[in-house]
């Protein structure tokens, strides 16, 4: 058997996120609470309570997803479930992946996704970025309804998600015509996502680049487990080319099913959410549907039981 653990990006945080856990071991809160102190606002509160406008906004979003992704690997960790022979994440998952691999400290982690949302939010007026959901159209259609809808302006797939869906990205007004464009071509599906940048687009290397001189104070150490990049499929284990790979992830497009794929080439037969929802569940699901792939996500009490069960080998 061979494991590797997940970590989602924004979008799949909610209000009232890891409640169930928490209410059942302190230890998911006493995580919140030392991000909290690093960040200087209480974060467990915010998830609980919200408004969700609140926990979207990218800056907010970003410490969050990590946060709640370690305190459920820490949780894992507490009721001995096995180490992970890879770990991966999806976005901003992959600092999270980072963290758990210790490549990251976790308060320096918390700090740095908290001014990559910062430079992020601050890249793209309020109001003139976001992204978008394409499902029911190949990877090709959706590029060319970007290309049609462009006009002048950014609108980029930056997530290819698995088979029939992708992310766009860009200008407000641009998304909208994509959206148009896509339902002509028959998408299923068009509609936004609840995230205020334009993740992942070109509209980010004014970022990117501010991020990269944020990377040269943070002390970056080789991965103590094996870690694989979501942005080419590649693994990754020297400090400094993982800091040149988190420097242009940000104005990259993620390539999850890609990356599932090569984990599964790998000998991975069991893949693991760590954090809030089971969004890459499903997606992990559709993207490789051999019924010897176990996917779990671990959202909730029960969830944690059946994946820390013996393996039916």
């Amino acid at each position: 058997m061979s494991v590797a653990f997940v970590f989602p990006g924004q979008g799949s945080q909610s209000v009232g996120m890891l409640a169930q856990l928490a209410s059942v071991d302190s230890s998911v809160r006493a995580t919140f609470d030392s991000a909290s102190k690093v960040l200087g606002f209480d974060l467990w509160t915010l998830a609980q309570q919200g408004p969700a406008e609140q926990l979207s906004r990218t800056e907010i979003t970003q410490p969050m997803m990590l946060v709640a992704g370690v305190a459920s690997w820490r949780l894992w960790q507490s009721r001995g479930g096995r180490s992970p022979d890879w770990v991966a994440g999806h976005s901003l998952g992959e600092f999270t992946a980072l963290v758990v691999a210790d490549v990251l400290r976790f308060e320096d982690a918390v700090a740095l996704v908290r001014y990559r949302g910062e430079i992020m939010r601050d890249a793209v007026p309020d109001g003139r970025g976001g992204m978008a959901a394409i499902l029911g159209l190949s990877d090709s259609d959706v590029e060319a309804s970007c290309h049609e809808a462009g006009q002048g302006e950014v609108v980029e797939p930056v997530n290819y998600n698995g088979p029939g869906q992708v992310v766009v990205a860009g200008h407000i007004t641009a998304l909208k015509r994509v959206i148009e464009a896509a339902k002509a071509k028959g998408a299923k599906r068009a509609i936004p996502l609840p995230i205020s940048a334009p993740c992942h687009s070109s509209l980010m290397r004014p970022a990117a680049e501010k991020l990269r001189e944020r990377l040269r104070s943070i002390t970056l150490s080789n991965p103590a487990t094996r870690f694989l990049s979501s942005i080419d499929a590649t693994e990754y284990s020297d400090p400094s080319a993982i800091a040149d790979l988190l420097y242009r992830q940000l104005a990259s497009p993620v390539r999850w099913a890609a990356t599932v794929q090569a984990l599964v080439s790998l000998g991975v037969d069991r893949l693991v959410e760590c954090g809030s929802g089971k969004v890459l569940t499903a997606l992990n699901r559709r993207i490789d549907k051999s019924p010897s792939l176990a996917c779990f996500a671990l959202e909730d009490d029960a969830s944690f039981q059946k994946a820390l069960a013996p393996s039916k080998e």
